[in-house]
């Protein structure tokens, strides 16, 4: 029995190449003591891939020429030498983008398909749902009455941002590019507005759907977005900086916001975030997020690709904004 790996063969230039990727096939793995065995059954596709891309600094080190690209994975012990997991049990971890995995076990987390389906393990419990909880609940800090806004709000991130903002007595105005998206926001999400970008001037349709101003604004996309939010920041307004996905594939150096002055004038505050950093509460955001779930305020959205062959194709869709929802990809 084989097992298919997709290595990092390149670093691109601006746009990934599907030659940036190599397709291999490889012994099955065997396991030690202590190791156990993991058939993937999905795979998480998420726009930071594209900054592990990059060699440079960063908040984590680059995926090395010729390593097994970096990814969530979810799936099922098939073989165990370690007593802490037994064959057919359910877990979730980072072994990449790869039929199979080997794992000592203090990296991947046993979960519950009784109640949420594998995938959602990848969506609303794991990474994007981490990143949407603690970027908006322990950054940008909402109070009941705010006035959030949210970029990419039909995405990941930005759904679970906007129906915690609602939980939280915001009112809430989404930016998607479009109008399916948009409609999914209103009237699935119950986000108060969703503004299509490529069909509405972005400008003059937050300042109808925001006419005291914004207090939080969640960032996905960057650019010009990010510079037009910045123009209608109210005092003391938090901006968080999760991803700058209008950026990725630049050729050029980022664009970073002409506007910048805003925040002084405002005297607001702009931080970033990542996820990794809040790893030690992950087990309380879940089983709160979990509830909102189960009482059904709380809604996901996922998107299935299928097959492993399919990692370029489908992790392009991010870029082009193809996916809609939580983009995954199904492996034989």
């Amino acid at each position: 029995m084989e097992n298919i790996q997709v290595k990092l063969a390149s670093r691109p230039f601006g746009n990934p190449k599907e030659s940036d990727f190599s397709i291999e096939k490889t012994p099955l793995p065997s396991i030690q003591d202590g190791e156990v065995l993991i058939k993937t059954a999905y795979i998480s596709l998420d726009p930071a891939m594209r900054g592990w891309m990059n060699e440079g600094k960063s908040y984590i080190a680059p995926v090395k020429i010729g390593d097994v690209f970096r990814a969530g994975t979810a799936g099922e012990v098939v073989a165990s030498k370690n007593e802490n997991f037994v064959v057919g049990q359910k877990v979730t971890g980072n072994w990449g983008v790869q039929q199979f995995g080997v794992s000592k076990g203090k990296d991947i987390i046993k979960v519950d398909t009784s109640f949420a389906p594998l995938p959602m393990y990848l969506a609303t419990l794991g990474m994007p749902g981490m990143t949407a909880y603690f970027g908006l609940l322990e950054t940008g800090l909402p109070k009941e009455g705010d006035t959030l806004v949210v970029s990419g709000a039909s995405g990941a991130v930005g759904s679970v941002v906007g129906q915690i903002a609602k939980i939280k007595g915001c009112r809430v105005i989404g930016i998607a590019g479009d109008q399916e998206k948009c409609d999914y926001c209103v009237n699935e999400l119950g986000f108060d507005a969703c503004i299509n970008y490529k069909t509405e001037n972005v400008r003059k349709a937050l300042k109808e759907a925001c006419p005291e101003g914004i207090d939080i604004y969640f960032d996905n996309v960057g650019g010009e977005i990010l510079d037009i939010v910045l123009t209608q920041i109210r005092f003391k307004a938090r901006i968080v900086i999760c991803g700058a996905i209008s950026q990725y594939n630049n050729t050029e150096p980022v664009k970073g916001p002409s506007n910048y002055l805003s925040l002084l004038v405002n005297r607001a505050r702009m931080e970033g975030i990542v996820v990794f950093d809040n790893a030690a509460n992950y087990g309380k955001a879940a089983k709160e997020m979990a509830g909102w779930l189960n009482e059904g305020k709380l809604k996901s959205k996922i998107h299935i690709e299928q097959g492993i062959e399919n990692f370029y194709p489908s992790l392009m869709m991010l870029f082009s904004g193809k996916n809609f929802g939580k983009l995954v990809l199904e492996v034989a």
